[in-house]
């Protein structure tokens, strides 16, 4: 992750921006300004770690913001060597530790920690779906199912927790659902224009949600599947249906390889026989709409 791009810069200021972090009436009518502090940020549950690089830019976009002397501005992060993002800690385990201006530390503390405990969360939940098909050929993949704005930050933290990232937008991959099927006169007739007016070296995939669907996009062509919305035989009689039609890897000009995605009703305590079936991926989108925030605090003391 780039955390000084352009766009986390701008989406961790508006959030600061949005805390009228700078102008925290309640520290600066109590806290002495020039009052140096340490902050300690604590895992208060077993964790995996994401968004650490945000720490210190958010105290850069801070010093920008606040417009005091820079004296007031100087900061410290420190992270221990064996603390960074993807790791799985334990409760009680420090994750960071800031050296900076009192004032500041208390008024970005919620901004942090919202932003730190939303990622943490995610990469935590990811990596339980990812340890529950542990052994199978099986990789979870997240959806765009994203808290708008955020898509980028979420993304990054499922890859955090062992994940795999599917298309980040509409633009950076094909995929024919449903809806696109009833609009556009079926999944021939849709596959068919899309696998024609394609950009160079772009994958079609199509949703698939019965086998009468299944047949026809094997027919016209379809390159990626994604069975959608299929109970576990139905996925398993789907996947024994694509292998028997496109039988191999070995050689990419003689026989081809034909993804299976399963999506829908996945859960933490049926992901595994999803994954026996023999499909490549398996889409989780509640990686990012359904997971809860992961317990961490900061405690701040005077120096």
């Amino acid at each position: 992750m780039d955390w000084k791009s352009h766009r986390i810069e701008a989406l961790l200021e508006q959030a600061l921006v949005e805390d009228q972090a700078a102008s925290d009436a309640t520290t600066n009518l109590t806290i002495d300004p020039d009052l140096r502090a340490t902050a300690s940020i604590i895992a208060r549950q077993d964790l995996v770690v994401a968004g650490l690089g945000a720490v210190p830019r958010f105290f850069e976009i801070f010093g920008r913001l606040d417009g005091r002397p820079q004296a007031n501005n100087r900061f410290e992060v420190i992270h221990h060597p064996e603390m960074f993002d993807g790791v799985r800690v334990h409760r009680g385990q420090v994750l960071a530790v800031i050296r900076h201006n009192a004032r500041v530390l208390l008024s970005s503390e919620r901004v942090i920690l919202n932003l730190l405990q939303h990622l943490s969360g995610i990469a935590t939940l990811t990596r339980q779906y990812v340890d529950a098909i542990e052994g199978t050929a099986a990789r979870v993949l997240d959806t765009r199912k994203t808290v708008p704005g955020m898509r980028f930050m979420e993304k990054y933290a499922v890859q955090c927790g062992g994940g795999t990232n599917h298309r980040i937008d509409l633009a950076s991959g094909i995929l024919i659902k449903s809806n696109h099927i009833s609009l556009g006169g079926g999944v021939k007739a849709v596959l068919t224009r899309a696998l024609k007016q394609r950009r160079l070296h772009q994958r079609v995939q199509v949703e698939v949600r019965t086998a009468r669907e299944l047949e026809d996009a094997l027919e016209a062509g379809a390159e990626a599947l994604l069975v959608s919305s299929m109970n576990l035989d139905d996925v398993q009689l789907s996947v024994q249906r694509v292998r028997q039609f496109a039988p191999g890897r070995a050689d990419a000009d003689k026989a081809h390889w034909i993804p299976i995605e399963a999506s829908g009703g996945i859960t933490l305590e049926n992901i595994r026989s999803y994954a026996e079936t023999g499909v490549d991926f398996i889409s989780v989108g509640a990686l990012t709409h359904s997971a809860g925030a992961a317990d961490i605090s900061m405690r701040i003391v005077a120096e």
